[in-house]
């Protein structure tokens, strides 16, 4: 645990200065691409097995930039913390020294622990894991009970490395209109809001124009899960076809670009297996590129551990090909592993 390391707090419920990059985008002014990823005689048609046979220059965990931040993962402990009774899934035990000795091997050192759907609002596993890490070692997202919650309570989780709260519409399949995601919103943001906190938010991509007319109201930073939630099972791609993918047609994806370029909104890219059913993920590439283009300064990396329903999902190639959309602009890698998770959670 020694190796990890992380800003400094300042005081119980202190924020410290980060010296950040300009606010302008490295890729302001180009123009939009176009998203084309048919195969040629001689390439490789999947960018997995791509990155998978190419010899990196260093060994992989050394390939990230120091102090990469892991944006997204999960302990979990049935045995000693029961799961929910109205749990969704019943997962195996995924420790925190598990959970360290994943991130040692891709050569993350900074973790972000978020509180999974199946412990409801009993956040006493991650809280136990974020305690023995400390706050310079992590940070943690928790699931609150607006009604319920203390201030008191906050402040002493803020004190451990607690820095935002999850509101999880779509692994529960729980739907809301408008308003009502507007008064729970408004809601969490009231208590999150004297903190500092962030509202976590895992949705549907299609709920995104809603989000667009809420968020202004907010007063808090919004991150979005997963490339913002979108539905991609029901695309057809044929192997061997150009075809070319616009990620705006997606039904809500302009609304996420749009709370992306007006500053209080981040978006993980992050467990592309729950998305896509493409073997060669052209459609999460297609959104990453984009997402990577209008808003650099908005886009942050998660592995996703330990891929809760998705057990054994090897995260190293969707790694390398995050590595490989950053490649092209200097200082891109840096943004996405650490710099913009620290401005979101330090």
């Amino acid at each position: 645990m020694a190796s990890l390391r992380l800003c400094r707090l300042q005081g119980a419920i202190g924020r410290p200065r980060l010296d950040v990059l300009p606010k302008t985008s490295f890729l302001e002014g180009l123009p939009r691409v176009s998203f084309s990823f048919g195969t040629h005689k001689g390439e490789p048609r999947d960018y997995v097995c791509e990155t998978q046979k190419a010899a990196p220059p260093l060994p992989f965990k050394h390939r990230l930039p120091p102090r990469s931040w892991d944006s997204h993962m999960h302990v979990v402990e049935p045995q000693r913390y029961p799961i929910a009774a109205d749990a969704m899934y019943q997962p195996p035990s995924h420790t925190l020294k598990d959970a360290m000795a994943f991130e040692s091997s891709i050569g993350v050192e900074n973790i972000v622990l978020v509180q999974p759907s199946i412990y409801g609002t009993d956040n006493s596993c991650l809280l136990e894991a974020l305690e023995k890490m400390g706050p310079s070692h992590g940070r943690g997202i928790v699931v609150i009970d607006p009604e319920a919650v203390e201030p008191s309570t906050l402040a002493q989780w803020h004190t451990l490395g607690v820095r935002g709260v999850r509101v999880n519409l779509k692994s529960v399949g729980k739907v809301m209109n408008e308003q009502e995601l507007e008064e729970n919103l408004l809601r969490h943001a009231e208590i999150v809001r004297p903190l500092g906190w962030i509202i976590q938010l895992w949705v549907p991509l299609h709920m995104l124009p809603m989000l667009e007319r809420i968020v202004p109201r907010l007063g808090v930073k919004i991150c979005i899960d997963h490339f913002g939630g979108p539905e991609l099972s029901s695309i057809t791609w044929k192997d061997d076809v150009d075809l070319s993918f616009d990620p705006y047609s997606l039904p809500g994806f302009s609304s996420l670009v749009s709370l992306l370029l007006a500053g209080k909104t981040y978006v993980k890219i992050s467990a592309p297996y729950r998305l896509s059913k493409d073997k060669q993920m052209r459609d999460i590439q297609a959104i990453a590129i984009e997402l990577l283009r209008v808003a650099p300064q908005r886009v942050i990396y998660a592995s996703d551990w330990p891929h809760t329903r998705f057990d054994g999902m090897n995260i190293r190639p969707f790694t390398e090909s995050c590595l490989r959309w950053c490649s092209s602009q200097p200082g891109l890698a840096e943004r996405v592993f650490r710099l913009n998770t620290e401005e979101l959670l330090c």
